[in-house]
């Protein structure tokens, strides 16, 4: 084994153990106690964040924040991960402690001399955009680990009604929208509710853990409603448009318009527990949507507009 393949493979045994000992690595890789000592000099020289401990019992200890063994990307392969990168920037909050910044500048830097410009011009034509948020998520890293570890947590939670204390199980954590969101399951409850995670005003992870019988991909892909209630909304050219562009809507185009100027609808079933939110929603798209089912929705943009009316009067 050349002495190169050697070290690649030593960085990758330092990566997956958390202590070991010159000895450990000798048995290993079939070397003297004193070369595997000078090999660990070599990589640690290399950046790999290994340090000694002293001690009958020492030997080495990989850092938390270890690194990863060199990995070689084509072209394609490393423009996407670069831009996967600049994506995040337009989060205040991540789950993980990086430097975005700092990850892109190390992978731009060992790119080839000739991929380079072509970054740079792409960076001015090609986005993956979010809106820029000032809200902060500190609790998220805690929320991700307590999904990892099903662990109950107690959080305090800013709603419309006040701040109130819940005891709740993470799901996960999804961002949308340049906000970060929580699926988790409310133990008094007794059911899912979704919670924004800048939200939260305190967290108390607990030694207790509890088996939800759901992951964050499921949930998200098969929303559940509890308590059903029919959407039913005739939308124009522009409303339809618009629906088109939200994520929480799925407009049906009509063949051709009708004689009312009804270019789509949406005929759905929604969760009574979302009424609040519909509302608000179309009655920001104003004549563009026409609520058909169900009342209470009517009735809460009647409201909404007459309360604006004398807000404005």
């Amino acid at each position: 084994m050349s002495k190169t393949k050697l070290l690649f493979d030593l960085i990758m045994y330092a990566n997956s153990k958390r202590n070991f000992t010159a000895q450990d690595v000798a048995d290993e890789f079939g070397v003297s106690v004193r070369t595997a000592h000078r090999y660990l000099m070599e990589i640690e020289a290399l950046g790999v964040p290994i340090y000694t401990e002293q001690g009958r019992n020492g030997g080495y200890r990989t850092l938390k924040n270890r690194v990863l063994p060199p990995v070689s990307f084509d072209e394609n392969e490393a423009l996407a991960i670069f831009f996967a990168f600049r994506s995040l920037r337009h989060y205040e909050s991540l789950p993980f402690d990086a430097d975005i910044d700092s990850a892109s500048r190390k992978l731009f830097a060992l790119l080839p001399e000739d991929v380079k410009p072509k970054i740079s011009r792409l960076e001015h034509v090609l986005s993956f955009w979010n809106p820029k948020r000032s809200v902060k998520a500190p609790f998220l890293k805690d929320l991700i680990d307590a999904a990892v570890e099903r662990r109950i947590v107690t959080i305090t939670y800013l709603s419309k009604s006040g701040s109130k204390a819940r005891d709740v199980v993470p799901i996960g954590a999804y961002a949308n929208d340049g906000l970060w969101y929580l699926p988790a399951f409310d133990m008094g409850r007794r059911m899912v509710q979704l919670f924004r995670v800048d939200r939260i005003e305190s967290l108390q992870v607990t030694e207790e853990t509890y088996e939800v019988q759901t992951e964050l991909a499921e949930w998200l892909e098969h929303y559940t409603v509890t308590s059903p209630v029919r959407l039913w909304v005739e939308l124009t050219r522009e409303g339809l448009r618009q629906c088109q562009s939200s994520p929480w809507f799925d407009p049906v185009p009509l063949e051709e318009e009708d004689e009312n100027g009804t270019a789509g609808i949406i005929d759905t079933m929604i969760d009574r527990n979302d009424i609040g939110f519909t509302a608000a929603f179309f009655a920001g798209l104003g004549k563009e949507a026409k609520v058909i089912e169900p009342r209470e929705i009517i009735d809460r943009i009647r409201s909404s507009a007459q309360t604006l009316i004398q807000h404005y009067s």
